[in-house]
């Protein structure tokens, strides 16, 4: 067994076991950094086919940029990822697979709109039914139909060998917008669009990244919407229950396996395998190593001898999310036939949502509003001070719902400052990025093989992508054994 400070490796005798059995590796030990969605589906697809994997985790957690809340006894919220849809069948087989449900994103009443980039939530206030916004229906069609003919371009495996790639992979989002869109009401809400569905800031991914995402996820009805979309459902009880039983799996196959608080700092590697160093000093040997981190912290890791492509590029951005959990006795909206989905011109809260848990073991329940804090506004949300986030986030809350009483619990995860994420939802690739880190993206570094749902062309920065992602790492090290067999 691996530990710190010391070096090991396998035996030859469990080599030489594994070419023996069918559907198992040769590989002996693995060690895979971080313990995300992606890193520890990598893992448990390891072990399960007798690899020894040990997990390295820089947090005292694991859970990566899924983390859960409990708001009241037995009563948890996503503070991170949390949506899903029928279309992520990956996700769907390991939540049945880990004894795991799901439940029902509800949108039952009315919508709110604050849309008027002069007054903001303070303004009138429009309620409608449905999500559809009150501007003009015309402009909103011809935006979508010109998001719609630039995702059908998109190559969906090799976005860099898109036909005009390198023009779109050049213009950022806003220059797009700036050339495309005429209508006001159009140039309102593409921004607020883009902040939902990728948290970014147009100014700061390029118009091929935008458009791949858009087509990766599903297309976009099925990105943008609830009911039959990918936002439809939830893990009931907590996206963050996926990665604490993945861990669960492995700890009960060999105890120690997952490490939590142990930074990862350099990847040696040798002719006989690879050395991974902490930041605490120990060192674990194995014959290959995953990483499984966001393109900015891999791009962080001192790896030996030097990756041959980059990670990450100088253009590559953070998601730009910081999450607001507002927790009030009940859902106190839906008693005045209003759903708690709104859309905002004026931040901090963008949007809300109702993501009330269901009720407790005990009977009882809690309403919680959630609000999306995205793009830029992130950025500027993020540098207050506690109480004045809280304070911001409750005043423009109950200007949108007036019969909101105090709040009985507030949480904040900024996502943006996270160290050990360095945003959320998924990395931004800017102007460039793609045509420069795209070939390479999942292309093994010798030893080294990259997961992460940043390196997956299906579902790129959601939780099924991370899955995905773990799946073609096993794969990609069982595939490479065989070959050498």
């Amino acid at each position: 067994m691996t530990g710190p400070g010391t070096t090991d490796t396998a035996t030859a005798d469990t080599a030489t076991t594994d070419t023996a059995t069918p559907g198992r590796a040769r590989v002996a030990s693995a060690v895979v950094i971080g313990a995300g969605l992606a890193g520890l589906t990598a893992a448990e697809g390891l072990a399960a086919r007798g690899v020894e994997v040990t997990v390295l985790e820089a947090r005292p957690r694991v859970g990566g940029r899924t983390h859960g809340i409990e708001v009241a006894p037995g009563a948890w919220i996503d503070a991170g990822a949390a949506y899903l849809g029928a279309k992520h069948t990956e996700l769907l087989v390991l939540i049945k697979d880990l004894g795991l449900s799901t439940t029902p994103t509800t949108m039952l009443g009315a919508s709110r709109f604050a849309l008027d980039p002069a007054t903001g939530a303070d303004g009138e206030l429009a309620t409608r039914d449905g999500r559809f916004p009150p501007l003009n229906a015309v402009a909103l069609g011809e935006l979508f139909d010109r998001l719609a003919e630039l995702t059908a371009q998109v190559d969906p495996e090799a976005p860099w060998l898109t036909p005009d790639a390198e023009r779109l992979d050049a213009l950022t989002a806003a220059d797009w917008a700036e050339q495309q869109l005429d209508h006001p009401d159009a140039r309102l809400f593409f921004p607020l669009f883009l902040g939902e569905m990728m948290a970014a800031d147009p100014a700061d991914i390029s118009v091929l990244h935008m458009a791949f995402y858009l087509r990766s996820g599903g297309g976009l009805r099925y990105l943008n919407a609830f009911e039959g979309g990918a936002q439809e459902d939830r893990v009931a009880g907590g996206a963050h229950l996926l990665c604490e039983r993945l861990a669960a799996r492995l700890t009960d196959r060999r105890p120690g396996s997952v490490r939590l608080g142990e930074p990862v700092r350099s990847v040696v590697q040798d002719g006989e395998g690879v050395t991974v160093h902490t930041e605490a000093g120990a060192a674990y040997r194995a014959e290959v190593a995953v990483v499984a981190l966001p393109p900015l912290l891999a791009e962080s890791l001192d790896l030996r001898p030097v990756r041959p492509a980059p990670r990450a590029g100088e253009r590559t951005g953070r998601g730009c999310a910081v999450k607001v959990n507002l927790v009030y006795p009940s859902p106190v909206w839906r008693e005045h036939g209003l759903s708690g989905w709104s859309v905002n011109a004026r931040g901090p809260l963008l949007s809300t949502v109702d993501d009330s848990p269901a009720d407790a073991p005990d009977g009882s329940r809690v309403g919680v509003l959630t609000g999306f804090v995205t793009g830029a506004e992130a950025h500027r949300y993020a540098a207050l001070g506690p109480e004045e986030q809280r304070a911001a986030a409750v005043e423009q809350a109950a200007s949108l719902f007036p019969m909101l009483p105090e709040p009985i619990g507030f949480h904040r995860t900024d996502w943006v400052n996270e160290p050990y994420s360095k945003g959320c939802y998924a990395a931004l690739f800017g102007p460039g990025d793609w045509s420069r880190l795209g070939p390479a993206l999942t292309a093994p570094h010798g030893r080294v093989h990259w997961a992460g749902t940043e390196t997956s062309t299906e579902f790129f920065g959601l939780l099924e992508g991370a899955i995905r992602s773990g799946h073609r790492v096993v794969a990609e090290i069982l595939d490479a054994e065989a070959t050498e067999v």
